[in-house]
């Protein structure tokens, strides 16, 4: 009985050694540890994961911000203006403060001109309103397209370090430490550009989704406006 115990016991103990030796690899290795085998790539890729971050949250509080609005606002301007209280009117578009109601105070200023040059000076103001809220997106649009080619640079370096410590033995014999951080470095740094391109390139296109939504509300309102100046007296 004695015997066969310990016969187990010398059965499996290389296998336990394997196992508790990969679990201890597993439990060793943390996401901090791996991105520093990335060297100074995964820097500039935390960079730039930290301004397409930052862009993202600012554009999202602005857009929110531009669909922000009471839904009488129309109403009011409707029953001021045909009230001719264009004061009271232009007093609610300053308080307002929205890009559909930089519009609408645009189109009151200019009443009693040509129809024509009221629905243009009103377009106009919101395209300048749409750039506004666009800004960045150039921004997140690059860092979307330019992070996994940052990656791959990094692949290649480590694959080139890789080859140049092959290069550097003798006799022969290649130990796998020589090649350890080469290899590394390139698969962390492709792992990294992955991630923060995947990440930027769905913030974008979510904000430019988000601006389409303000497009249609500002095309609304400019509807609904140049309707109310056509309804008769």
């Amino acid at each position: 009985m004695l015997l066969q115990i310990i016969n187990d016991t010398l059965a499996a103990g290389p296998a336990a050694l394997v196992n508790d030796a990969a679990e201890e690899a597993t439990q060793s290795i943390n996401l901090f540890e791996m991105a520093q085998y990335g060297g100074w790539i995964m820097i500039i890729l935390a960079v730039l994961l930290a301004g397409a971050c930052y862009i993202f949250i600012e554009r999202l509080m602005a857009m929110k911000k531009a669909t922000q609005e009471d839904k009488q606002f129309m109403a009011h301007i409707r029953d001021f203006i045909h009230d001719g209280d264009i004061d009271s009117a232009l007093n609610l578009c300053k308080k307002t403060d929205t890009p559909s109601a930089h519009m609408i105070e645009t189109g009151i200023t200019r009443i009693g001109r040509p129809m024509q040059d009221v629905q243009v000076a009103v377009e106009n103001v919101g395209n300048l309103e749409v750039g506004r809220l666009e800004k960045g997106l150039v921004i997140i649009a690059t860092i979307a397209a330019g992070a996994p080619m940052l990656g791959f640079l990094g692949t290649v370096l480590g694959m080139v370090q890789t080859f140049y410590n092959m290069a550097q033995t003798s006799g022969g014999v290649i130990e796998i430490s020589a090649l350890s951080s080469g290899m590394y470095q390139a698969m962390v740094t492709t792992i990294g550009g992955l991630i923060v391109g995947i990440l930027a390139m769905f913030a974008y296109n979510y904000l430019v989704s988000r601006v389409d939504r303000v497009v249609r509300l500002l095309e609304s309102r400019t509807m609904e406006f140049m309707d109310l100046l056509n309804e008769p007296a």
